[in-house]
């Protein structure tokens, strides 16, 4: 058995640029684990210049001087990020209040249509249902409730640090993309020689991932602000806030427009009952999951690497389960590494077996 595995392991890694790759992808992970929340700041600025990067490279091709397209990218930005720090987030911040204060109207409007099922409905639903469902909601708001009370006592710290990243952030942003050859330069210096399967890998995610996150951005800013704009003209409470989340919703296929169907209906029943409004309301959501599915998405993410839906179901749970919302937001990204990296694994195994193949046997 043991033999079994050391020749398993000398046959696939026997060759050094499989090592490189290999020792990259760890010692990549381990930084992210262990050091990842004291470089926070670094790699949200990474993740914004890898945004805004697309931006530059269309301002370059119309012949303007990098420099220039840097500076014209970088205002835009700190134009949306001064309105959203200004503007949008307060008014989520309001929304989210006035949510939390009428919660306990909701809940109890919910348990009286909740106790008028048994005499509707007896030979379905009985009253010791009706009460356990109850307790369990009201456990479960409880919880909830908990936890935002324990999010509102730390948030002398989150505000400390978010002045800290909104000022550190954009500096780091501007650089990144002011300097990004030089960098990418110093990074390629100290790699080794035998990196040519990395290069591989690197150009397949690049080119993969790039399609994806900017896709992807573009498909919760036009849905949110489609759900924005769809709420508001039909008078929904919370508007704001409740088409963030649909627009965030897109982050997990199969899944997110789902779980959001049910918010977004108990308030639009809570506040007009089973009326003609809630009927619209419910046929514009459905209206815009199915637009965002059939139509928005294959346009924007036309070029992404299809992955089957459980692999992209699975990689939202591991990846969201060990990083939180950017866990949700690069899953796929990730499983498309894993992808590149097999796929580029067995290409050159392939490459290396084929060539041991075709050698004449008297040399």
């Amino acid at each position: 058995m043991v033999q079994l595995i050391r020749t398993w392991l000398y046959k696939r890694f026997s060759d050094p640029q499989v090592l490189i790759l290999v020792l990259l992808l760890f010692v990549g992970l381990l930084l992210i684990l262990t050091i990842g929340h004291l470089l926070t700041p670094v790699i949200a600025a990474i993740i914004i210049a890898y945004l805004l990067d697309g931006m530059v490279s269309n301002l370059q091709n119309w012949r303007l001087p990098r420099t220039l397209a840097v500076l014209i990218v970088f205002v835009l930005f700190m134009a949306v990020l001064l309105y959203s720090m200004f503007v949008l987030i307060p008014l989520i911040l309001r929304q989210i209040g006035q949510l939390f204060q009428e919660l306990p109207s909701m809940i109890g409007e919910g348990q009286k249509l909740l106790t008028g099922l048994p005499e509707r409905y007896p030979d379905v639903i009985s009253q010791t249902q009706i009460n356990q469902l109850i307790n369990a909601l009201s456990e479960e708001f409880t919880t909830i409730g908990k936890q935002f009370l324990t999010f509102s006592l730390a948030s002398v710290r989150g505000v400390i640090s978010f002045v800290v990243y909104s000022v550190l952030v954009p500096f780091l942003v501007f650089f990144f993309l002011k300097d990004k050859q030089i960098i990418i330069n110093w990074l390629v210096s100290l790699l080794p020689k035998n990196r040519g399967l990395a290069v591989d890998v690197w150009r397949e995610v690049n080119y993969q991932i790039a399609n994806y996150v900017r896709g992807k951005v573009w498909e919760i800013l036009i849905v949110w602000i489609v759900s924005y704009i769809s709420f508001t003209m039909l008078g929904l409470q919370f508007a704001m806030v409740l088409a963030l989340f649909v627009g965030l919703s897109v982050l997990l296929p199969y899944i997110g427009a789902t779980v959001m169907f049910f918010p977004v209906s108990l308030i639009a029943l809570f506040q007009w009952g089973v009326t003609s409004h809630f009927a619209y309301l419910v046929l514009v959501y459905l209206v815009i999951q199915t637009l965002d599915g059939n139509l928005l998405a294959p346009l924007l993410l036309s070029e992404v690497v299809n992955l089957h839906p459980v692999a992209i179901i699975v990689s939202v749970l591991v990846f969201g389960g060990l990083a939180g919302f950017w866990g949700l937001f690069f899953a796929i990204p990730l499983a498309t590494l894993v992808h590149a990296v097999i796929k580029a694994w067995h290409s050159k195994r392939s490459s290396i077996e084929s060539t041991h193949h075709n050698k004449p046997e008297n040399e």
